[in-house]
């Protein structure tokens, strides 16, 4: 434990805080993180929606920009991972749990209580989907990929360690990220790392149960999350033990086919031509709304602002608070890429992937709902996907397929997330200590329990609005240090955006015209 920093000790008292807190008052702790939530979704719901659309924009521009040829690394660094298992590694880490988890409740929850719509319409079907596409597409792959890239240039091209407060250098000045300001700023990303993962293992443990009680009669209660939770501790704890080229690389290849798999299986017993009608109509809805959607916080009818709030201002919080765990871990895989080539991977190849997730899953839960013969909503969230299997051919082989494929999600999750903690403990090492990574192994799977504990999926959501708020402030302060430097070697390699000559029968032809 000699390679810790402060910020390892600071941020594990604070963890042990919340712990012994969750278990001596689970009540106290769930009114506490009701009254959080309450307070920033209601006074701060602007600024979410404000933030996140700025940081898409921010990347678009970066893409087009001349900055975009800029490798991160050395001109001689090559990628340390090929593309498809770069793309498995960054998906799995970044959305794994969360799309099977709401691959079909989430469409089915729009569509009984729309936003705009009437529920239950065909309105509220296209409406349905398209949020979805919203929630889980560019705005938030954008949020992921400019903290992974703030992070991947200072590292990879300035030789600054792997951490949050070394990419606020330019801004905030190096005497000040290197004393005590920037032990404040790694203990926030430290500790928004810990709430958004155990929120994240939180769903997956309970789905795992949902899954267990629907197919086995298994009891869908504390306890048997307790244990399930304990089980994966221990088998994510052994693949950490072997290191990011290992266990993480293997987990994550096994991860993508699995989900392949699933989402074959049900691409065919499903829906077919519907999926792919709703998948095509829903993009062009996406896209012609996506404006208004960005910006849409319903400041004059209480009831759409409740839906805003529950939904929107909720999932623009999670992806701030995994930003700083799946930034690193991206910034981690991608050395040897251009800034190109790393932000249309990390923003067009998942939202793609996740769009087409959730046209065969979100349109086949309405189906079954529109069908009459189950009542989806009857079902609690975790079940609904299960009770959706059930009525369709090969319903055991894809219930089984899917708690397979959560399971190695979350394991492949809780992994990834020791090896990231452990970076931003031990002052930015690519080779964090097993003990590091063990220690916060240990500790977000107990903040996961107290979260469930003290209640449920409700706690959850709403320790993740609390905790990703401060970290939301520092994503405000890297985009203008990235911006800062990346002007600044602009100007140093002289790239600039030539006009192309023209030729001289174009030249005499536009003379012509004059």
């Amino acid at each position: 434990m000699r390679r810790v920093s402060n910020v390892f000790w600071i941020s594990l008292a604070i963890v042990l805080i919340l712990v012994v807190f969750g278990v001596v008052s689970p009540s106290t702790f769930e009114k506490i993180t009701n009254n959080i939530q309450a307070f920033i979704t209601t006074s701060f719901g602007w600024y979410y929606l404000i933030l996140v659309t700025i940081i898409v924009l921010f990347c678009v521009f970066l893409i087009f920009s001349p900055v975009g040829a800029i490798k991160l690394g050395k001109p001689e660094d090559k990628p340390a991972f090929s593309k498809p298992t770069w793309f498995a590694m960054l998906f799995s880490a970044g959305m794994g749990i969360g799309l099977v988890f709401w691959g079909a409740a989430e469409p089915l929850s729009h569509f009984m209580d729309p936003p705009l719509a009437e529920g239950g319409t065909n309105a509220a079907n296209k409406e349905a989907i398209r949020y979805v596409f919203f929630h889980w597409g560019i705005h938030a792959w954008s949020i992921y990929a400019i903290v992974a890239l703030a992070l991947a240039y200072f590292n990879f091209r300035k030789g600054e360690p792997g951490l949050i407060s070394a990419t606020l250098k330019p801004v905030l000045g190096k005497r000040a990220m290197e004393g005590p300001f920037g032990t404040v700023i790694d203990v926030l990303a430290v500790f928004a790392t810990i709430v958004g993962v155990a929120t994240t293992l939180g769903f997956g443990a309970a789905q795992i149960n949902g899954g267990l009680s629907f197919l086995f009669g298994i009891p869908n209660n504390f306890l048997v999350q307790l244990i399930i939770i304990v089980i994966v501790t221990i088998l994510f704890m052994v693949s950490a033990m072997s290191g990011l080229g290992k266990g993480i690389k293997y987990l994550s290849n096994t991860n993508m086919i699995l989900a392949v798999g699933l989402f074959l299986l049900m691409f065919i017993v499903g829906p077919t031509i519907l999926t792919l009608d709703m998948f095509t109509d829903t993009i062009g809805g996406y896209i012609q709304n996506i404006v208004q959607m960005s910006f849409r916080i319903a400041p004059l009818n209480e009831e759409h602002r409740e839906w805003i709030n529950e939904w929107t201002i909720f999932y623009w919080a999670w992806w701030i608070a995994w930003s700083p765990f799946v930034g690193i871990f991206i910034a981690r895989v991608s050395k040897g890429r251009t800034i190109r080539e790393f932000l249309v991977g990390v923003l067009l190849l998942p939202s793609i992937v996740s769009f087409l997730w959730f046209a065969i899953f979100g349109t086949s839960a309405i189906e079954v709902q529109n069908a009459g013969n189950v009542d989806l909503t009857n079902f609690a969230t975790e079940e609904i996907l299960f009770a959706i299997f059930n009525e369709f051919p090969w319903s055991m082989i894809l219930s089984l397929v899917a708690i397979t494929l959560i399971s190695t999600f979350f394991i492949t999750s809780a992994d990834s997330a020791t090896f990231v903690l452990g970076m931003q403990t031990t002052r930015g090492s690519l080779t964090p200590p097993n003990s590091v990574k063990f220690t916060w192994g240990i500790a977000q799977s107990a903040i996961a329990i107290i979260l469930l504990y003290s209640g449920g999926l409700k706690a959850l959501q709403n320790a993740l609005i609390g905790a990703a708020f401060p970290f939301s402030l520092i994503i405000v302060l890297m985009l203008v240090s990235l911006y800062r430097s990346l002007s600044k070697e602009k100007k140093e390699l002289g790239l600039v955006v030539k006009p192309k000559p023209r030729s001289t029968n174009t030249v005499r032809e536009a003379e012509k015209r004059e």
